[in-house]
């Protein structure tokens, strides 16, 4: 089965802005991921038009976070992929006049649309606030948390 980290990868290259007092490469973000700095622009480009990443040019230049990250969910970091599929599992459709097939599908489907409204409503609940906050509580130097739950 195919899968797809794109999501997990575009995390982890805010996560690495925000830690960044600077604007940050492609290259040097390319370094940090293990790949080419073009996946990069290529990846990153989605998150500029939805702005949440801007860029400056020149020496000293790079990415940089747009907007703060208390403001960033999971789910508006999905929307700036497209919003890609979330679950690879799927029903068939190879005979539509199928009685088994339109029950199964029909039973199928529901479960799926339930599984992503729920992962979903998920994603909007985590800031990248929060993932950074878990990012630092791991590596033993943990930023204070706001009332709301968001790292400050």
């Amino acid at each position: 089965m195919k899968t797809n980290s794109q999501l997990s990868v575009t995390l982890h290259l805010l996560l690495h802005l925000a830690d960044s007092a600077s604007p940050v490469t492609s290259q040097a973000l390319a370094g940090a991921m293990h790949t080419n700095p073009v996946v990069i622009r290529r990846m990153i480009g989605g998150l500029r038009d939805a702005g949440l990443v801007h860029s400056s040019k020149g020496h000293n230049g790079g990415w940089s976070l747009a907007r703060d990250l208390a403001e960033i969910t999971l789910l508006d970091v999905y929307h700036a992929l497209g919003s890609p599929r979330l679950l690879a599992l799927t029903h068939r459709a190879d005979n539509p006049d199928c009685l088994v097939e339109k029950a199964v599908n029909a039973s199928l489907g529901d479960a799926f649309e339930a599984a992503e409204a729920l992962l979903l409503t998920r994603f909007g609940n985590v800031s990248l606030a929060a993932l950074r906050h878990d990012v630092h509580a791991a590596l033993g130097h943990v930023p204070p948390l706001c009332a709301d739950g968001n790292a400050a």
